[in-house]
């Protein structure tokens, strides 16, 4: 029968505490950049915007691409040696890159400060398993959702500050962001406890599931799970819509400009922490995690429908309160997975599914991108700016046909 780590409450907050603020710094300092990193790349291709556009993509591509190796690594070794070293060397690797890339004077140099952050930030695959550790299975779904609020909070703050800082001086961004990293791991070296005790550690590095495709047969090994995967899946891949698409649809359709578009990235950020840490427990408490998942992702398919067929502005702001409720699932998701197995797969799980989750990230930009631009350029078969967000809203509900068949509370593992 599984059962978390058995620490006194007082630390048990504190561990947690730590983990929120882990990931709230991890998603604020990637925020601060997102401003200043295009024009950064703009800078070293000599002002041509055709160029840097292509290379942002590449090192969006990269970037994710990186991550789909490097999770499942993440994940074994903090299977095999404890949670702590795991979390508190990306935090410090993490730091150290933003450092590397605030000094970059070249595109190759920059490129390979982005691979370094692919690699240090990949620390919310073990950051998912030290909940799972120290977390009761019921409690767990409300605890993934303070996680989500994390992820809300930094994306409403950083690109807000990171604008602000850019406008001064565009590396000054990326100095603010390698302090909050540093800080964060001096603050983790003396707050944080391990979760994983040597007895529930695996015995050895496990190799075969340490390389992402290695990890995603893992996946299959537990039925249950790999359905949730494909959940988990599916509905990240649709969640790139917003990255790839947003700002050219924003602009095309409804003529807003960057304060428009921060504003309202600012209330999806906003609206998903009252989701993710007002919401998520009371709901999954009140109808179960299942039908909770399965909420979220109707939600979902609402949303992205109404963001399709918007043809003003309020009327795709009208839609947002209705696609934040999406969030509800991703916790409830997290912790029906993390029902069906031990303590001792925890973190290759986690890694597993933080794979799909970058292997999303490498497919999704340039599909949205491309489906776009197919249906707003000249030879377009029709005029449908909004076909991105049906795309999406399609993919959430295959997601959800799979969630009804395989979103069961199981006895844990």
């Amino acid at each position: 029968m599984e059962s978390p780590v058995q620490q006194p409450s007082g630390a048990r907050r504190a561990a947690l505490v730590f983990i929120f603020i882990t990931v709230l710094i991890d998603v604020l300092s990637f925020g601060v950049i997102i401003p200043v990193l295009p024009h950064l790349v703009e800078r070293f291709t000599g002002g041509d915007i055709a160029s840097a556009a292509r290379w942002v993509g590449v090192f969006g591509m990269v970037f994710a691409a990186v991550q789909f190796v490097s999770t499942p690594i993440q994940g074994a070794l903090s299977d095999r040696y404890g949670r702590r070293p795991v979390i508190l060397f990306s935090c410090l690797g993490l730091g150290l890159d933003f450092v590397f890339m605030a000094l970059a004077n070249s595109l190759p140099m920059l490129l390979i400060g982005r691979i370094i952050s692919g690699i240090a930030s990949a620390s919310f695959t073990t950051a998912n398993a030290y909940i799972a550790d120290v977390t009761a299975p019921d409690k767990r779904a409300k605890s993934f959702g303070m996680i989500g609020a994390a992820f809300g909070l930094g994306f409403v703050v950083g690109p807000l500050v990171g604008g602000w800082l850019g406008g001064i001086d565009l590396r000054l961004p990326f100095w603010f962001a390698a302090g909050l990293a540093l800080l964060n791991f001096l603050y983790g070296w003396f707050v944080l406890p391990e979760s994983l005790p040597a007895e529930r550690r695996t015995p050895r590095f496990d190799t075969a599931h340490a390389n992402p495709f290695g990890a995603l047969t893992l996946l299959r090994s537990y039925p249950q799970v790999f359905g949730l995967a494909a959940v988990v899946f599916l509905a990240n891949l649709a969640h790139y819509v917003y990255p790839s698409i947003f700002v050219l649809f924003a602009d095309y359709r409804y003529q807003w400009g960057p304060r428009e578009v921060s504003w309202v990235l600012a209330l999806v950020g906003v609206l998903s922490i009252i989701v993710n840490a007002g919401l998520v427990g009371r709901i999954v408490k009140a109808i179960g995690e299942r039908r909770t998942l399965l909420l979220g992702l109707g939600c979902g398919v609402v949303g992205f429908t109404i963001y399709g067929l918007a043809d003003s502005g309020w009327l795709f702001v009208a839609g947002l309160p209705v696609s934040a409720l999406w969030a509800l699932a991703a916790p409830a998701t997290q912790a029906l997975i993390t029902r069906q197995v031990g303590p001792q797969v925890q973190g290759r799980i986690q890694g597993a599914l933080m794979s799909l989750t970058s292997l999303a990230g490498i497919i999704g930009p340039m599909l949205f991108a491309n489906v776009f631009a197919l249906f707003v350029g000249t030879h377009a078969p029709a005029q449908l700016p909004g076909a991105p967000w049906f795309l999406a809203a399609l993919l959430l509900a295959c997601a959800w046909s799979v969630g009804w068949r395989y979103a069961r509370v199981a006895p844990a593992a």
